[in-house]
């Protein structure tokens, strides 16, 4: 027998949901996947789907890796399937030993939370939030945005750039959510917050708009001083390839987990060097390691802060244990 795959699947609860303009999200349901080596060697990989933001569904992604029986025989995998791709590449990197000899993206000592982006929550609730994340370290957050009526989210946006360091830099996340209307009405209160030298910052609008009107976007981009990120827009490397044939300089949002293949993502920022900002999609501790390695392999210098403030999100004690210990927890 050649590299045995097992496969167990995972659902865990948010410990509280998580609102967005898509909805409220309740449990992060994914793969684990194991392979075996004939001298007994292991490598982990996780599945880890997102399907309405553009990934293959779980059952597509399940049907899939039990197709391949309890052998894995590092065939070719399917560009529809980029959840898949990732976490059966990821496991056969693992396997050969390069995600451990990866030096991390994000640094093991007290400056860790300086190199990530703190997650606010959506609406008022961000407001006494984002003491406890500057408490915890993070000089950057993020905050969801399309939830609540855009003119009691702009007045908790300014009474939130009161509070916060000059220092600090705030990405908004609207997931798509907004129409033009809205997404200049954002842009011109973040302009005017970006002028004010004594305000903290606001990085960026990350996609405004759905994925379908990118020339809206860039246009947008081009009126109003404050960048604007894509995310929706390109959560496959298939999509940023698309995106920046079009012509999109702006930046780009990159989920590893469900970006599809980590080889065709690399050589991707390693052709273009795009502006890039690493995130996660709430994947376990497998499938962040994994992605944090490639994020070492591909981040900007200096890079922005790392997407990947997810930890303690969930009603679970997962973020504490090894890969082997979450596999046998299963």
């Amino acid at each position: 027998m050649g590299i045995e795959l097992a496969i167990r699947l995972y659902r865990r609860r948010f410990a509280q949901p998580l609102h967005t303009a898509h909805g409220p999200w309740v449990w992060r349901e994914g793969l684990l996947l194991r392979l075996r080596d004939s001298l007994g060697q292991v490598g982990y990989g996780e599945v880890a789907p997102i399907p309405w933001f553009g990934s293959e569904s779980m059952a597509e992604a399940l049907a899939f890796c039990q197709a391949q029986g309890d052998e894995w025989r590092c065939g070719e995998i399917p560009a529809a399937l980029p959840a898949t791709q990732f976490g059966l590449e990821s496991a056969q990197a693992d396997l050969a030993g390069q995600i451990a000899r990866q030096k991390p993206a994000i640094p093991t000592d007290s400056l860790a939370n300086a190199a990530i982006c703190g997650l606010l929550p959506a609406g008022e609730t961000a407001l006494s939030v984002a003491p406890q994340r500057l408490a915890q370290g993070h000089q950057t957050l993020k905050w969801k945005i399309g939830v609540a009526s855009i003119a009691d989210e702009i007045r908790w946006l300014d009474q939130l750039m009161v509070n916060l360091p000059m220092n600090t830099r705030l990405r908004l996340d609207a997931n798509g959510g907004l129409n033009l209307a809205q997404a200049e009405q954002w842009l011109v209160a973040c302009d005017r917050i970006n002028t004010n030298s004594q305000l903290a910052t606001v990085e960026h609008l990350e996609q405004p708009l759905p994925p379908d009107q990118l020339a809206a976007m860039t246009a947008l981009g081009e009126r109003y001083q404050t960048a604007i990120a894509l995310d929706e827009s390109v959560a496959t490397v298939a999509q940023l390839e698309k995106c920046w044939q079009q012509g999109w300089r702006g930046v780009f949002v990159v989920k590893p987990a469900i970006a599809g293949s980590p080889q065709q993502l690399e050589a991707f920022c390693q052709r273009h060097r795009p502006r890039l900002v690493f995130s996660s999609a709430f994947e376990t501790a497998i499938g962040r390691r994994a992605a944090l390695a490639i994020a070492a392999r591909c981040s900007p210098a200096p890079e922005p802060a790392l997407g990947f403030g997810t930890q303690g999100w969930f009603a679970d004690d997962w973020d504490t244990l090894t890969p082997a210990e979450l596999w046998d927890r299963l």
